[in-house]
């Protein structure tokens, strides 16, 4: 899934997003798909098609803009194995099967009257079965003082089956360490995630200092963005990295009902926190 955040200028007249087979501006390299709002006709619309050594296909067209000139926007593609879904501001708008190989796009292309405050790749929630026909896209915060670590979160009602955490951010250049503790109503902490660069292990944390380590392949590398996503059930914790499974730990459901605080500190730029 590819998350656009921006917001449409006053003045927009058209822009475009091209899911590209090459980067090359001689030739033009071949577009998978072609995603293009036109607010400056006497009926706004979208186009969708797809260009083909040099030659474009049969548009697709919609008659109308779920986004507004002088509004942000925050848009999803999600990637099925037919086509593309694209929602706006958390609204289906619509359907494009491809017509060309998906496997074949490599590069992302943004042109035209847009300001972007930031693109993310996501990945589809493991632990989803079922449920909406989007993932949820929490937008990024951007240099936001909620977000400067160390920081903590309440968590008022302490935690449910169900409930997920979701921590986006990205590594910093010469991490050393990543921690992300849950503390209960008298500052224990029953549990603890921490990531240790120096080498490269992953493990459990009791509120005792026991460790466990988790057996899965190391998914955090400096500057490069990570997602760590928790998902409460009875008896414990599930973990995904990156959208991997990578491992649980079991905690009783009185444990996680008191819960009251969400921790995270050590060497990454956070841009979401979720729950």
């Amino acid at each position: 899934m590819v998350m656009l955040q921006g917001a449409v200028p006053l003045n927009a007249r058209r822009f475009q997003v091209d899911f590209q087979c090459g980067c090359s501006l001689h030739p033009r390299p071949d577009i998978a798909i072609h995603f293009n709002p036109r607010f400056h006709t006497t009926k706004p619309h979208v186009i969708c098609n797809t260009l083909y050594r040099g030659r474009w296909q049969v548009e697709a067209r919609w008659p109308h803009v779920a986004l507004q000139r002088g509004a942000s926007f925050l848009l999803l593609f999600l990637f099925g194995n037919e086509e593309m879904k694209v929602s706006v501001n958390g609204q289906h708008f619509l359907h494009y099967r491809y017509r060309l190989p998906l496997s074949r796009v490599d590069t992302l292309g943004i042109f035209g009257d847009i300001s972007v405050t930031a693109v993310g790749f996501l990945n589809i929630n493991p632990f989803a079965e079922g449920g909406s026909e989007y993932p949820v896209g929490h937008p990024f915060l951007l240099r936001s003082p909620e977000l400067e670590v160390p920081c903590s979160h309440a968590l008022p009602q302490g935690l449910w089956p169900g409930q997920v955490i979701i921590v986006r951010g990205l590594v910093l250049p010469e991490p050393k360490d990543f921690t992300l503790s849950l503390r209960d109503e008298a500052a224990h902490v029953p549990v603890m995630l921490r990531a240790s660069f120096a080498d490269r292990t992953l493990a459990w944390v009791s509120r005792w200092g026991r460790k466990k380590l988790i057996l899965a392949p190391f998914l955090f590398y400096p500057q490069r963005f990570f997602e760590v996503l928790l998902l409460c059930q009875e008896g414990g914790l599930k973990l995904a990295l990156n959208g991997q499974g990578v491992g649980a730990t079991s905690l009783g459901q009185q444990v996680l009902e008191q819960l009251r605080e969400l921790r995270i500190s050590g060497s990454v730029q956070l841009y979401c926190v979720h729950y």
